[in-house]
């Protein structure tokens, strides 16, 4: 019914107004993926995201994956200093969005292969006009000692058990040897295949094409466009208006630093005070779940006895009495229905890793391993004490043999006018000296023990892989693998991600794939307090240990410290080294990858 108004015009001459449609919206997460990111659980409470962990940055990928109000992610990759099995990690977490048809931008600030292959798992891929593409091969590097201890008038003696055991070689050479090179050659060779491969499947490429743009090496943001290499050359925030109009949203909700933990900083009153100390400590409230549950058991770093450490100094350390402890834990808890070891360790001590070794072979649950960027010589060791066994294409593994030694400095102490006297009784008293090389007799007693370690390492993995000895020793003498070379081995059942690990001990544990079990970490995440100061365990942490005085047995600490101080590019790293061999040389036998193995 057509109504006239007041005003005489008919109100058909007026069109009602149409209601406005809202403006579409949509969050899209943003991710900055950089630092070293380690594996293990590291540090809780306040400091729980100021040096994050690869488990939190998978976690938040996750989170973006399953959270409706998310409609596409933004990953910044700054560089991280992260190895292939981490890599692959944070691959298959992009690979999980993408599956549920969300859209993944990486915007790649400069970066060598390894944040590129992270960034080349992403549907687009950018980078900023003045950054920098390094695809420039596989390189591995090391350092060689003896011409400096020559110089100084010291003498390291290493021994071995493996033909291609080189630990020691940095001491007591000048270069590689020929069996060093030989297996350097080889997993440097199939680290490199796996960059062709990896390159030519995410980005549409020819193997041979693929093999001339890494011999070109290095691309401004222009030229890797131009190489089919990169989507675009654009800003961040132009990433993220592209991302914006592929949603066909006009103002998009860019959540930044999505899922990272938020701190309540209302600290005032008792009740702050309260809370402060918590975050501090790293105690959180926790409630325990009702559904079953796979452990998930980091043994990060050297593998040491002891305690483990993941100081503000150092690089971290797998202790024996804490990864034990926490398999234990595991073991007697009666919701945890299997166990995956996660090893991201070149090594250490034998009699550590047999301890653990045996924590976890007399585990009543099923035991999976789970091999992240390195887990050689004694982090094999613990593997194979594991109902299957699972590793990255580019994780470093193998290296089954033993080294040790010492090193002789009487002669370097006598040029600086520092005479030693000695009186001892017994054949082998000086086995240890540090002031004499070596007699005949003590060698022999200390390459007996290490033959006997030798013995043991090459049976626990005949015993474990199910393989004859000569197969095994055919293997061993010290060979390092990569984890793709290791399943043709019969080292590794199969290649595959954190996620795959825990599958196959949900399948060992008779739970049905589709069903959700929690993750327990373990071991426990360390408070801020315990780094400071190890109020939790008894054992100094670095605060405490400066403010000893630093004792004799802390000179790798030391060390750092005073090359932090001198502030020279390089020395650091080189500094830090030495705690390494001053375990090579500490009389006991090591199973540890041989010598630090940089890899660009």
């Amino acid at each position: 019914m057509l109504v006239a108004s007041s005003g005489g015009s008919p109100a058909a001459d007026r069109q009602p107004e149409k209601p406005r449609e809202k403006p579409r919206t949509a969050t899209i997460a943003h991710v900055r993926i950089t630092g070293d990111l380690p594996d293990g659980v590291g540090q809780g409470g306040l400091l729980a995201d100021v040096s994050p962990r690869l488990h939190r940055l998978v976690e938040r990928l996750d989170k973006a994956a399953d959270d409706d109000r998310v409609a596409a992610v933004l990953v910044v990759i700054e560089a991280p200093a992260i190895g292939r099995g981490r890599g692959d990690e944070i691959r298959a977490a992009i690979s999980r969005i993408r599956g549920r048809d969300k859209p993944v931008t990486a915007v790649l600030v400069g970066g060598s292969a390894v944040p590129y292959f992270v960034a080349a798992a992403c549907d687009t891929v950018v980078m900023p006009p003045a950054a920098t593409l390094e695809l420039t091969g596989v390189r591995a590097e090391m350092m060689f000692y003896k011409s400096l201890l020559d110089r100084l008038g010291v003498d390291a003696e290493i021994l071995q058990v493996g033909e291609f055991k080189g630990a020691g070689e940095p001491l007591t050479r000048t270069s590689m040897s020929p069996q060093l090179r030989k297996q350097y050659e080889s997993f440097v060779g199939d680290l490199f295949e796996q960059l062709v491969e990896r390159i030519a499947e995410d980005r549409g490429l020819g193997p041979d094409r693929v093999r001339a743009l890494i011999d070109t090496g290095v691309f401004t943001p222009e030229a890797a466009l131009k190489a089919s290499l990169i989507d675009a050359v654009a800003y961040e925030d132009e990433a993220v208006a592209a991302l914006a109009k592929r949603l066909e949203v006009e103002k998009p909700k860019l959540a930044r630093d999505y899922g990272a933990r938020k701190m309540d900083n209302d600290f005032s009153g008792i009740g702050g005070l309260v809370k402060l100390v918590e975050l501090l400590s790293g105690q959180t409230t926790v409630r325990a779940g009702k559904g079953r549950q796979v452990a998930i058991v980091h043994v990060a770093g050297e593998i040491r006895e002891g305690k483990s450490t993941d100081d503000l100094l150092m690089a971290g350390a797998a202790g024996s009495e804490t990864v034990c402890k926490a398999i234990r834990e595991a073991a007697n808890d009666d919701k945890v229905a299997a166990i995956v070891l996660r090893i991201d360790s070149p090594g250490g001590s034998a009699l550590a890793s047999d301890l653990i070794w045996r924590e976890a072979e007399r585990a009543k649950k099923p035991v999976v391993a789970s091999l992240s960027d390195i887990a050689a010589s004694g982090g094999y060791y613990i593997a194979v004490a594991a109902d299957k066994i699972v590793a990255a294409p580019g994780t470093l593994t193998g290296s089954i043999g033993v080294v040790g030694g010492k090193i002789a400095v009487g002669d370097g102490l006598e040029k600086l006018g520092v005479h030693t006297d000695v009186v001892s009784r017994g054949r082998n008293a000086g086995w240890l000296s540090m002031t004499e090389k070596f007699s005949d007799t003590e060698r022999e007693a200390f390459l007996g023990t290490m033959k006997d370690v030798y013995r043991l390492f090459t049976g626990k993995v005949a015993v474990g892989r199910k393989l004859d000895v000569a197969t095994v020793e055919s293997l061993a003498e010290g060979r390092v693998y990569t984890g793709r070379q290791a399943v043709e081995a019969g080292l590794v059942d199969r290649l595959g991600t954190l996620d795959d690990a825990v599958d196959e001990a949900k399948q060992l544990a008779g739970i049905e794939s589709d069903e959700d079990v929690e993750r327990l970490l373990l071991p426990e995440p360390r408070g801020l307090f315990d780094d400071l100061f190890a109020a939790a365990g008894g054992q100094a942490g670095p605060v405490a240990r400066l403010a000893a005085g630093l004792p004799r047995g802390d000179l790798a600490t030391r060390a750092v410290l005073m090359a932090r101080a001198a502030g020279v590019p390089g020395l650091e790293p080189l500094a830090a080294e030495g705690e390494t061999l001053v375990n090579l040389l500490s009389g006991r036998p090591q199973l540890l990858l041989p010598v630090r193995i940089r890899i660009r």
